[in-house]
């Protein structure tokens, strides 16, 4: 059976405010609960006017503070940008307040462009260490060592699961040579899904945390009642990767009436090839995007990111997606 996940990055509005956001990610993350969603994670971008989410761990509290039992964590944490000591404390505290309930995803990217990686006071080179510094965190995270004289606090022996996410075959290589649940981000970079979902299955090794390969996917879904809504209501997420293609820092825009009217074509063909992976439709559309999706991919779980404009329309859409993978579900069970 598919799990159904959230991806949430705190998004911003014209005419509201950055705590709104923040807020509405709590509201969101509460009514996920509600409708059985498995887990909702947060992402580390930086520098970026419209994502609130930079301050990753603290939003992780505030969402958990929220809700009772699902799953909240990082989609991830760029760990190139902290010591993993650190992190360790941070994620150890958060497991200690939330138990059972944390999980924690780690990237390679820095979230974010060359100054501000400068202010973060980081190197730039800190990716080349990222197989050490995961292992350096997974050691501080986990059961003390004899003789060992250092130790996080919070986070000794919290043993919070680590995923190791991507956007290319570096993750799916690592996730697979160290048995580490792997997630892909297709809802912006799709062009190595298959590619990277091979590798995985096909180089996995057994860890003692994960006996088997787990493969989790973003895809970008926008489910309303009828699949015109739906087509009017992604508009607010096409004009973002728009706007990105331009450079430009926009907060997230009203939906418009004609996206053509917004973007050139050379900015539609980019922003398209990064929305690739995108359902967009009522439930019956939704539907059928999902299916062939998890053919093509044989995915264990699907991370969902719904951006809109209109935050009760949001989640309709949520509510929607829901209601489409309990069918199928039920489909699964009357079939076997």
């Amino acid at each position: 059976m598919t799990e159904l996940s959230i991806l949430e990055l705190g998004r911003v509005r014209e005419g509201f405010t950055r705590a709104d956001a923040l807020n509405e990610a709590r509201r969101l993350a509460q009514h996920a609960e509600a409708l059985g969603y498995k887990r909702f994670w947060v992402a580390e971008h930086h520098n970026m006017a419209a994502v609130t989410t930079a301050a990753t761990s603290l939003v992780i509290s505030h969402i958990a503070a929220g809700t009772k039992t699902i799953r909240v964590g990082a989609g991830g944490i760029m760990l190139p940008n902290h010591s993993p000591y650190v992190i360790a404390e941070q994620f150890g505290t958060l497991e200690a307040l939330y138990p059972g309930r944390i999980d924690l995803g780690l990237g390679r990217a820095p979230g974010t462009d060359q100054n501000t990686l400068r202010a973060l006071r980081r190197d730039p080179s800190a990716s080349e260490h990222f197989q050490q510094d995961v292992l350096e965190l997974q050691a501080w995270l986990g059961p003390l060592r004899e003789g060992q004289r250092i130790e996080a606090v919070p986070g000794s022996n919290s043993n919070v699961p680590l995923w190791i996410l991507g956007s290319s075959l570096y993750g799916a290589q690592m996730a697979a040579a160290y048995g580490f649940p792997f997630g892909f981000a297709s809802h912006f970079a799709p062009q190595m899904l298959d590619q990277a979902l091979a590798i995985y299955r096909g180089s996995f090794r057994p860890s003692k945390h994960l006996p088997k390969p787990y493969a989790l996917i973003g895809v970008n879904i926008i489910a309303a009642e009828t699949t015109e809504e739906a087509k009017y209501l992604a508009t607010s997420q096409q004009m973002s990767f728009a706007n990105l293609v331009r450079g430009e820092r926009k907060l997230t825009q009203p939906p418009i009436d004609d996206i053509d009217t917004y973007w050139t074509p050379v900015e539609r063909a980019q922003a398209s090839a990064m929305l690739n992976f995108s359902i967009i439709g009522d439930a019956a559309a939704v539907r059928r995007g999902i299916d062939a999706l998890l053919e093509r991919t044989q995915a264990d779980e699907l991370m969902v990111v719904s951006d809109m404009y209109d935050q009760e329309k949001r989640r309709r859409s949520f509510e929607i997606i829901a209601g489409v993978m309990a069918g199928r579900k039920a489909d699964v069970r009357a079939d076997a």
